[in-house]
């Protein structure tokens, strides 16, 4: 496989130039990889714009009321979240972390979603005091801590239920969340009790109910099986508990490509068969059509971004296998060693050179599992090149980590020619900054 049959797995309309670099946002990767060193994370703006805007098109013209929320732990950022409140969209957060960017960011906090299985009092108050617009409630714990809080500050508060609906999306064990062995929401046997004590609350207003069933979801019917599944149960609370079903939030967890012998359904693909299905059940019930929630974090992000390494040693071992060691790895990508993530990569300062043989991308970790990409096809690789590796936007850098006291990379924005620093790289200073002698 060449370089250039790799570009669709790219920010759109990422080409090669005369010179035979890689550019992305109008801008040469090489040169970015020697302005600002390497590793480099850099995202696409134009591309990530677009993608807000998809989402928000193909829902929004098949569904009369929907609001797209950004699920920030596939990459939270202030310049990045400013991005998406320009756009429209609304936030999910699931920590006092994400939930402070939010606010750094000046994002509006009635669109705000705040999610977590384990919320802590602080977490809570902070949310309160805040006056974030949703609380999805986890858990009984949560549940009566919240109304607890909510009454002390005199606020009522709206929610929504989280439930597992017992549906397989047929993903990664580690990115799978709606079956019911999970340690996500209100459990299906007690599904009836959670209304029930949640609607006796005073200080909070129920005002739908959610559900996520997992992360890079290459199938569309297990959206459609756990619709079903909600919208009976939410019949069943009206009859039983006059439930009213004002916000329905399917989560999110769709798939996007990143190798290119893998390709995901489209966004339009997964707007038709969710929406559909709403409107289908809601009218075998007799239910008011709600307010539809969707959270894409990682189908905004992960090809709008890309990480770019410098090549450092090559080691060959005849009859076995060729390394090329990059200046990053395991500690900003975790994603390959941690559940086996695929990646696709080009090299950006020689796009037109021929494939040469089979290569395994490994980090300068010192970890055995500190791989990239295993037996990947690249052109013969020397110290210097520069590698670049597609769907960097989501999960890399919120799973980044200082192992070795590896200082965590910069992060840039690409738009129109122009490079803007949005995130430093770190220094030995910040690697210390905690400590105390």
């Amino acid at each position: 496989m060449s370089m250039l049959k790799r570009l669709p797995v790219y920010p759109v309309n990422t080409r090669v130039n005369s010179q035979g670099h890689l550019v992305i946002g109008e801008c040469d990767a090489v040169e970015l990889a020697d302005e600002f060193g390497t590793p480099l994370y850099l995202f696409d703006e134009l591309n990530l714009r677009a993608k807000c805007r998809e989402f928000k098109e193909e829902f929004g013209k098949r569904y009369p009321n929907v609001l797209v929320i950004y699920a920030s732990k596939a990459y939270a950022n202030n310049a990045l979240e400013r991005i998406i409140n320009e756009e429209g969209l609304g936030l999910d957060v699931v920590s006092e972390g994400e939930l402070g960017i939010a606010e750094s960011a000046k994002f509006p906090m009635e669109k705000v979603y705040f999610h977590g299985n384990n919320k802590s009092r602080r977490e809570l108050e902070l949310a309160l005091k805040w006056h974030v617009g949703r609380i999805v409630v986890d858990n009984f714990y949560e549940l009566e801590m919240l109304g607890k809080l909510a009454k002390e500050l005199g606020i009522k508060q709206d929610i929504l239920l989280r439930m597992t609906p017992g549906v397989d999306p047929h993903t990664h064990q580690y990115t799978s969340t709606g079956s019911l062995d999970s340690k996500f929401g209100f459990p299906l046997p007690l599904k009836d009790e959670a209304v029930a004590r949640a609607l006796k609350i005073r200080s909070l207003n129920v005002v739908g109910l959610h559900f996520h069933i997992g992360s890079l979801i290459y199938e569309i019917e297990p959206y459609v099986e756990s619709v079903k599944f909600i919208l009976k149960f939410a019949a069943e609370m009206r009859k039983k508990y006059s439930l009213e079903l004002k916000e329905l939030d399917t989560g999110g967890g769709f798939a996007v490509q990143y190798t290119i012998d893998k390709p995901a359904p489209p966004t339009a693909a997964f707007a038709e068969k969710i929406t559909a299905i709403i409107i289908k059940e809601c009218k075998r019930y007799r239910l008011e059509l709600p307010k539809l929630i969707i959270e894409p974090g990682r189908e905004i992000v992960a090809q709008s971004a890309v990480a770019l390494y410098t090549i450092g040693v090559v080691k060959e071992i005849p009859g076995v296998r060729t390394y090329a060691s990059v200046d990053g790895g395991m500690a900003d990508n975790i994603r390959p060693a941690l559940y086996g993530a695929k990646l696709e990569a080009v090299l950006a300062n020689r796009m037109r050179a021929r494939d040469a043989g089979k290569v395994t991308i490994s980090g300068r970790f010192c970890e055995s599992g500190d791989i990239l990409i295993r037996d990947i096809l690249m052109p013969k690789l020397v110290a210097g090149d520069i590698l670049a590796v597609a769907g960097a936007g989501a999960y890399s850098l919120p799973e980044a980590m200082n192992y070795n006291a590896y200082c965590k990379p910069p992060v840039i924005l690409v738009k129109k020619g122009k490079a803007r620093l949005i995130r430093r790289r770190e220094t030995l200073e910040d690697i210390t900054r905690c400590d105390i002698m």
